[in-house]
C-alpha cells in the first residue's frame, strides 16, 4: 500500500518544476507577443487614419478663392543661400495670387532662422522675395522668431491684436493645411482659413510620412 501510495501522491504533484518553468515562460511570451501584435495594429490604425486625413485636406473654402481677410499668414520654410526654396516660393507665390485677387491686403510672413548657420532668417528671406515680386514694404509684417507652426500661428496671432486685424488666410502646402487649421483653431483664431498649395518641386512621400509624426506629436501637445 505504501508504495502504491507514493506513485499515486507523485503522480499527483503534476509536471516536474521544469517543466511547469518552460510552460510558464511560454505563457509570458504568447502574451508579450499578443501585446506587441495589438500595440503595432494601433500604430497602423493611427498612422493610416492621420495620412487620410492629411491627403483629403483641400483648404478652406474647397472652391473658389477664400473670404476676404485682414492679413494673410504665410508659414515658413526653409532658405536656401539665404534665398527662399523652391518649397518656400510655391507658398509664397500662393499668397500672392491672393493678393493680387484682392483676397487681403497685408502679408505677415512668419519664420526663424533656420539651422545650419543660417544669416537670414525665414521671414527675411520671404519679405526679400515680396518686395522683389512688387509688393510694397509697408505691406509686409515680418515675425523672425516662430520656429515651429504652433508658434508661426501664436505669434502671427500676437501682431494681428497689436494692430487691430481680425482674420486671416493662412497659406501653406497641401500636406500641411490641415494641421495649421487644427492649431489655429485651437488658438481661438477668429474663422481661420487655410489656403493650400500642392507642391510640384517636393518630395511628397517624405513630407507627407513626417507630418503625420509632426501631427501626431502636435495632438498629444494639444490633449496634454
Amino acid at each position: 500500500m505504501g508504495g502504491r501510495d507514493a506513485v499515486n501522491g507523485d503522480a499527483r504533484q503534476g509536471p516536474e518544476p521544469s517543466l511547469r518553468g518552460v510552460r510558464s515562460r511560454r505563457k509570458r511570451f504568447k502574451f508579450a507577443a499578443y501585446v506587441v501584435y495589438a500595440g503595432l495594429l494601433a500604430l497602423f490604425v493611427w498612422c493610416g487614419s492621420l495620412f487620410v486625413v492629411i491627403n483629403r485636406f483641400e483648404g478652406e473654402p474647397r472652391e473658389g478663392l477664400p473670404a476676404q481677410a485682414d492679413v494673410g499668414i504665410v508659414l515658413g520654410a526653409s532658405l536656401w543661400d539665404n534665398k527662399p526654396s523652391p518649397g518656400l516660393i510655391e507658398r509664397l507665390d500662393q499668397a500672392l495670387s491672393l493678393y493680387r485677387s484682392h483676397v487681403f491686403g497685408r502679408f505677415i510672413v512668419t519664420g526663424g532662422l533656420d539651422a545650419g548657420g543660417a544669416v537670414l532668417t525665414e521671414a527675411e528671406g520671404m519679405r526679400n522675395y515680396l518686395l522683389q515680386q512688387g509688393v510694397p514694404a509697408d505691406r509686409i509684417v515680418v515675425e523672425p522668431s516662430a520656429t515651429s507652426t504652433y508658434e508661426n500661428l501664436k505669434f502671427s496671432q500676437i501682431i494681428m491684436r497689436e494692430r487691430g486685424w481680425r482674420t486671416a488666410v493662412i497659406v501653406t502646402h497641401q500636406y500641411h493645411g490641415s494641421r495649421s487649421l487644427d492649431i489655429a483653431e485651437a488658438l481661438h483664431y477668429e474663422r481661420p482659413q487655410v489656403s493650400v498649395t500642392h507642391s510640384k518641386v517636393m518630395n511628397m512621400a517624405y513630407h507627407r510620412s513626417r507630418e503625420v509624426l509632426a501631427y501626431t506629436k502636435w495632438l498629444l501637445q494639444k490633449w496634454l
